[in-house]
């Protein structure tokens, strides 16, 4: 098992910027990719950045592409989600995940093996 604990979500105005920070502990965090997603309300959880063990592999999609920033700390089981220029639209809850690296960083949640229980980011207009 791994157990993820989020943290760093709050309530901020558009153009500000928020770091998240997700927690690792149990099994060897080296051994997996680290993805961020996120969910709106009525809305289903989307892929936000991912991560290889290494951090050599990164991802990201394209409404976060140039203004979010995913790395990590393999020292201290943390990944971190930099979060830069945030618009009304970035409100969310923003959930880590954990897969085995070899499986590469999927979209699909679904192929995520751990979940923290969120972090909860409200950008005001």
């Amino acid at each position: 098992q791994v157990q993820l604990v989020e943290s760093g979500g709050g309530l901020v105005q558009a153009g500000d910027s928020l770091r998240l920070s997700c927690v690792a502990s149990g099994r060897t965090f080296r051994a997996y990719a680290m993805g961020w997603f996120r969910q709106a309300p009525g809305k289903e959880r989307e892929f936000v950045a991912g991560i290889s063990w290494n951090g050599g592999n990164t991802y990201y999609a394209d409404s976060t592409k140039g203004r979010f920033t995913i790395s990590r700390d393999n020292a201290k089981n943390t990944v971190y989600l930099q979060m830069n220029s945030l618009k009304p639209e970035d409100t969310a809850i923003y959930y880590c995940g954990a897969i085995p690296d070899e499986m590469g960083l999927p979209l699909a949640e679904r192929f995520y093996d751990f979940w923290g229980q969120g972090t909860q980011v409200t950008v005001s207009s």
